[in-house]
């Protein structure tokens, strides 16, 4: 053998050893509705709160943000989309469900019932993403920054959160209470510092969506739970 093959031979042994001992990363897939959807740059300075996850995932996984504003949990598999990410999705890889925003509206192509198809709809995604190997988490929804007259948040989801968290609870499915986790955070925040998280700006005043800074902060209430919960997702959290 001549001494420019075995030199070949020595870099294709050890280019395949490399790739052997490669490991893919762990993808995390995020459905839900435009409080977690990534957005457009024209929409700057919102921005969902899946998109500030990704800051805090190691280099072990990779987020794949698929929540669509305007979407509930009955739009959202009607149109397809649902499909699409359980076409991709492969053993070990996380499914964070969060829907309730849309489900809640009164027009036939996104209204569920609370109790009924929203939470058919859940556990649709819950028991598909366990038949590939996935492993689902359930969220409830945000609040939004509504206050009443006395300063005091007012509940706009009523029974679906209460609904998302019967379907884990009742699949044995983890789950966060991102109902409760920015309930608390808005409160303490009060009506006029919560506009620093929310998309306030001198042309826009929104109290459902959150700005950069808020869907960092939100993000880092779902990481922080995650690993008060010591669930299986902790591990690829910074």
């Amino acid at each position: 053998m001549t001494r420019i093959k075995i030199i070949v031979s020595v870099l294709f042994v050890c280019c395949t050893l490399f790739s052997s001992k490669r490991v893919e990363k762990v993808n995390i897939w995020l459905i839900g509705d435009s409080t977690m959807a990534p957005k457009s740059a024209k929409a700057y300075p919102e921005l969902g709160w899946g998109e500030g996850l990704a800051d805090y995932v190691t280099n072990k996984a990779k987020v794949h943000n698929h929540a669509v504003n305007g979407r509930s949990s009955l739009s959202f598999i009607n149109e397809g989309r649902w499909q699409a990410v359980y076409d991709s999705l492969q053993k070990g890889d996380y499914v964070i469900i969060q829907f309730g925003h849309n489900d809640e509206k009164t027009d036939t192509a996104r209204h569920t019932e609370p109790f009924g198809s929203f939470k058919q709809n859940i556990q649709k995604f819950i028991d598909e993403a366990g038949k590939e190997g996935a492993i689902p988490i359930v969220c409830s929804s945000i609040v939004r920054r509504h206050f009443d007259a006395a300063g005091n948040l007012k509940d706009t989801h009523g029974d679906y959160i209460t609904g998302a968290a019967q379907i884990a609870r009742e699949t044995d499915t983890a789950y966060v209470n991102m109902a409760a986790l920015t309930r608390k955070l808005v409160s303490d925040m009060g009506p006029e510092q919560s506009k620093n998280i929310f998309l306030f700006t001198q042309t826009k005043q929104d109290s459902t969506h959150l700005n950069v800074a808020g869907a960092g902060i939100v993000a880092g209430l779902f990481v922080e739970e995650a690993k008060a919960q010591r669930l299986p997702i902790a591990s690829i959290f910074k």
